[in-house]
């Protein structure tokens, strides 16, 4: 049974520290963090940074962002110099600095030069292209004036540029991150009999149970997972030992408070060597893990330890503070 987990690409999130502890525990694919094609062609050092890949992490996907067929092109040749597995063109992402300025879930707005960019990207370079992006822009833009789906209409045509897979949202750019995922529209994207590329849902999957509904119900040919994933990579183990992936065991699987919180440690470490060995940075890069994970949630009067928590800026505190919540909580 082949139903493949793929880290989601985050914005200072999906580091080598975090995708290879991903790729450990079962992410059958890990996305980079985004790569702006302005700044990759202007060889701003902490772009070009974002090119780093291990081959313990492959399958990796590199993905860029921008908003002119020119430079994405460029941006395109650059990244293939890095060897990915593939090239991902972000359509995706719904913030202000990138969907406002044209780039990005923007590009919903001028389809056109979506589609003149998927064909730069594809024509300049030998690696596979695939694409991310969401159902629409707004609700109000979710079906074209004959009833089909816009986000159909929109994977035919990206699937004509040469995209070898497409990657759906199952959100407009409007909702950003509220409300539900709408997976009865990616369902119709991989239901068009017309679309013969790989179609990966992405949205709300937080549980095994729920990737299972997903793929049986959806017919995808994977999830990607991403906020989730936050300061839990162990889920991807969770969900293959739920679906009964062969070689997921759940004695395998982190389980008690200590073992989780000991992964989360290894992470910390792991995000200190990766910011040149910068204790403090490594730390403040990694804080929003442990402030999102879920080995945390729900304790009692939990307030004071979790800003003491945040703010610790050496290793030795943030380990003290995490053996200290181990010792009071852990069997709560």
């Amino acid at each position: 049974m082949n139903r493949p987990l793929y880290l989601a690409p985050m914005e200072d999130v999906t580091d080598p520290a975090f995708r290879m502890l991903c790729k450990r525990y079962g992410a059958d694919r890990v996305y980079t963090e985004f790569v702006n094609a302005d700044a990759l062609v202007r060889d701003i050092a902490s772009t070009t940074r974002k090119l780093t890949i291990h081959d313990a992490e492959r399958p990796v996907a590199i993905q860029i962002y921008g908003r002119e067929p020119e430079s994405m092109a460029e941006a395109a040749r650059i990244v293939e110099a890095a060897n990915p597995n593939f090239i991902d063109i972000n359509f995706g992402c719904p913030v202000k600095k990138v969907a406002g300025k044209g780039a990005g879930a923007g590009l919903l707005k001028d389809v056109p030069k979506m589609l003149e960019i998927t064909r730069a990207v594809v024509n300049a370079v030998h690696t596979p292209v695939t694409a991310k992006t969401r159902l629409g822009w707004d609700e109000n833009s979710l079906y074209l004036p004959d009833g089909t789906p816009f986000i159909v209409d929109l994977a035919e045509r990206l699937q004509d540029c040469g995209i070898q897979e497409l990657a759906v949202h199952g959100r407009t750019r409007s909702q950003m991150y509220r409300g539900d995922a709408d997976w009865t529209l990616i369902g119709e994207v991989k239901n068009c009999p017309r679309i013969h590329i790989p179609i990966i849902g992405n949205g709300d999957v937080t549980t095994p149970e729920r990737a299972r509904e997903c793929f049986d119900k959806y017919g995808v040919d994977a999830i990607m997972i991403g906020r989730a994933t936050f300061g839990a990579p162990w889920l991807f183990a969770e969900m293959k030992a739920g679906l009964g992936i062969p070689g997921y065991r759940d004695a395998d699987i982190p389980k008690t408070m200590e073992q989780k919180v000991a992964v989360l440690k290894e992470h910390v470490l792991a995000s200190i060597q990766w910011c040149g060995n910068d204790e403090r940075k490594g730390i403040v890069h990694s804080r929003r893990h442990f402030a999102a994970s879920p080995v945390f949630k729900g304790l009692d009067n939990f307030k004071q330890t979790r800003i003491a928590l945040l703010r610790a800026e050496t290793v030795s505190d943030v380990f003290a503070i995490m053996d200290e919540i181990v010792d009071k909580w852990s069997n709560d």
